[in-house]
């Protein structure tokens, strides 16, 4: 019985044993056949395990400034890692991952500014992950935070000559600025988010669908030690650079604004200063900054993020005037030898006293010609409500575009507001106050009066080209957007502006340019106090001036507004706005070759120059000397090619004269204008980078060197030492 107990216990388990052999070889066989464990595709599985990608970096476009500086691109920055996988090392002799955390660490700490107690901890966390049994959490590499960003390329390869095992780098892009907070409300900056560089504020926002990058990508298979294999199945997506900005600032006349505008915020520390430049020919802005600023390379304690020119709409004062004036002269109602009260005006029975901005005192009778000289809100008012009428004035305000957004091409940008409901308002607003408006929407409706009744659309945008080709993918013309006045009234004001400036009665003869004629118009606005009315204290004003040079044909249009600076005692509002006015307009004018049309008591001659292309060198410089005091020869040949400026050119006798022989070779750029090196920099198609201002004391390319077309040309500039 006990015998066939015992068979019957050996048949069953040899059944078991036979059913779990069949159900596990089935399943190999499954697997086998189908490659999938529930779902999964063991092919693809393995594929992803063994495959590795990484990405191929693209590059954000440039931004230019409308002479080819550069003023914002992408710098290469590193992120370092150390590698703590032991399995990533194939010949133990040769290890590839970090095996001496100690002395590792001593030796990185005073390269990387770090604590070596916090590199080594690191390495050792890391390290220890590998003998965790769940090989989920073992880790290939660590990083070493904010302190092992953004590593320079020199230190890279400081920190790879020790050739520390397991220590690696990963090239990023990181935005630059060269100029730091030149223009950076303007230009605004980028930053990186989750690997792209993104705009945030400025044009880097404004273009951002022209600027940004698209980055590739290669796939390929490899093994445990991430050798490709032979054949890896390499994929690779090539990537996409982002397009080139040109702007309409010229870094020379910005670096005057900028330069003039610190100097008034280091002396006076204003509440705000707000500035820009633009050609009223055309609506190109070619200066634009505002205080306080930002280091866009830095940011930190950010003060004001907005723009002011175009986002700060406030009561502008006096510079309304303008408009007022230009809408009585245009419906041929404006006698300007007429006489007026001046000192205080009532609209209406019940309504405030306006009072002149001598305390209400007035000059007597005065001209509305004199009223204008000395900024008279009586005239103004007079002009609003009795001459023109408040419903044809309010018509101007809108074909000044007053009542509307000037479109310039900048992101935030406000609108005005008129309060135009009641007759007290209409007169208010006619000498600036109650209605607010931005800098922008009065420059722009400046334009007309600069530019012989012609309304221009303010731009930033010059043109967009191809980061690869070079190639005008998209290019800004000039727009004209009303003619609210005719060319004759444009003219008359011109000449009324410029009386404010030079008549004896005029509130600017502060603004007095040595070399040329200004045409301009001061404000003190008042400043609304929290509790109502207005703010008292002689401070507590926005001095500014609008103003136009040459005054018969203008080439610049300049704003200025400078918010309650602390002043001495014996100081006027006046005065830190009249320093940047006079600076800025000054060397601007003349650094755009505009002939002054005032006596400068300099005697300085102009020239034709002669044609001395196809002689000798000798010949040529020996010609040249006769008439012009600076004279340089650019190469080593004999026979000259060409001159800058080309021949038949005007230029003063003062001026650089450069002779290029048929052996062209790189001058000494030391005490090279900037404007002398863009004559050589076009003339031989380099590509430039300026930085800083005044005049050339470094260059990249060494002097003597041959010059090749599209080569890329260095340079520092620094102001001269008595300055």
């Amino acid at each position: 019985m006990k015998s066939v107990n015992t068979h019957r216990g050996a048949a069953l388990l040899m059944l078991l044993f036979a059913i779990m052999f069949l159900v596990v070889a089935g399943r190999f066989l499954y697997i086998e056949t189908t490659a999938e464990v529930e779902g999964v595709d063991l092919n693809e599985w393995a594929e992803d395990i063994r495959t590795s990608s990484y990405e191929i970096d693209a590059t954000r476009g440039k931004i230019y400034d409308k002479n080819g500086m550069v003023l914002a691109y992408d710098r290469p920055t590193y992120r370092m890692y150390a590698i703590v996988d032991p399995e990533y090392t194939a010949n133990p002799e040769e290890p590839r991952h970090v095996t001496e955390p100690e002395e590792t660490a001593s030796t990185l700490a005073p390269l990387l500014d770090m604590e070596a107690s916090v590199i080594a901890e690191t390495i050792k966390d890391g390290l220890a992950t590998h003998k965790d049994e769940d090989p989920d959490n073992n880790r290939f590499q660590v990083e070493f935070g904010a302190s092992g960003k953004n590593i320079s390329q020199s230190k890279v390869d400081e920190i790879n000559e020790l050739e520390l095992p397991g220590i690696q780098f990963i090239e990023e892009s990181k935005r630059y600025y060269p100029n730091g907070m030149f223009a950076s409300h303007v230009i605004g900056f980028a930053r990186s988010k989750e690997g792209n560089i993104q705009g945030v504020t400025g044009i880097e926002k404004q273009m951002e669908e022209y600027l940004k990058e698209e980055k590739g990508r290669i796939t390929y298979e490899r093994d445990k030690y991430g050798t490709k294999l032979l054949d890896p199945n390499e994929v690779m997506t090539d990537p996409d650079n982002g397009e080139d900005v040109h702007l309409t600032l010229d870094q020379k006349i910005q670096t005057f604004l900028e330069d003039a505008m610190s100097q008034v915020d280091d002396q006076y520390s204003p509440e705000k200063i707000m500035a820009a430049v633009m050609d009223p020919d055309t609506g190109e802005v070619l200066a634009m900054s505002n205080r306080p600023s930002y280091n866009p390379n830095a940011i930190g304690d950010v003060e004001n993020w907005y723009n002011d020119i175009i986002s700060y709409p406030f009561e502008v004062g006096s510079p309304m005037k303008i408009f007022t004036w230009a809408a009585a002269i245009e419906e041929g109602v404006y006698q300007g030898t007429d006489l007026y009260k001046s000192g205080t005006y009532r609209v209406t029975e019940n309504s405030k006293v306006i009072g002149d901005h001598n305390n209400g005192e007035g000059w007597d009778m005065i001209t509305y010609n004199e009223g204008f000289q000395r900024s008279s809100n009586v005239a103004a008012s007079k002009l609003v409500y009795e001459v023109i009428g408040p419903t044809k004035f309010k018509e101007y305000l809108t074909k000044f575009h007053l009542d509307q957004k000037s479109g310039i091409d900048l992101p935030g940008e406000l609108d005005s507001r008129l309060v135009y409901n009641r007759p007290i308002e209409y007169i208010t607003t006619g000498f600036g106050q109650g209605s607010i408006f931005t800098p922008i929407q009065l420059m722009t409706a400046a334009t007309a009066v600069a530019n012989d009744g012609k309304m221009m659309k303010p731009y930033m945008l010059s043109k967009i080209t191809s980061s690869d080709s070079g190639e005008v993918l998209k290019e800004s013309e000039p727009e004209v957007i009303g003619e609210p006045i005719s060319s004759s009234t444009a003219e008359k004001v011109r000449e009324l502006m410029g009386t404010v400036v030079t008549s004896e009665n005029g509130t600017g003869q502060s603004f007095k340019l040595q070399d040329f004629s200004l045409a301009g118009k001061t404000g003190t606005a008042q400043i609304p106090s929290e509790n109502g009315g207005y703010m008292n204290g002689r401070e507590n004003y926005v001095f500014s001036f609008m103003g136009m040079a040459p005054a018969e044909d203008p080439e610049l249009l300049l704003y200025v507004a400078v918010k309650q600076p602390e002043l001495e005692p014996t100081e006027l509002g006046s005065e830190p706005v009249s320093y940047i006015v006079r600076t800025v307009m000054e060397n601007s004018l003349h650094y755009l070759d505009i002939q002054p049309d005032k006596d400068t008591g300099q005697n300085v001659s102009q020239y034709s120059l002669p044609d001395v292309t196809n002689r000798s060198v000798d010949q040529a410089k020996t010609r040249l000397s006769e008439t012009f005091e600076n004279v340089e020869v650019i190469g080593t040949g004999n026979e000259v090619v060409a001159t800058l400026p080309a021949a038949k050119s005007e230029v003063l006798g003062n001026q650089k004269i450069m002779i290029v022989t048929d052996q062209p070779t790189m001058p000494d750029l030391t005490g090279y204008s900037l404007r002398d090196v863009h004559r050589l920099v076009e003339h031989f198609n380099l590509q430039i980078e300026a930085m800083g201002n005044g005049f050339v004391n470094k260059q990249s390319i060494s002097p003597g060197s041959p010059i090749k077309e599209e080569g890329y040309l260095v340079v520092e500039l620094s102001p001269p030492a008595s300055e």
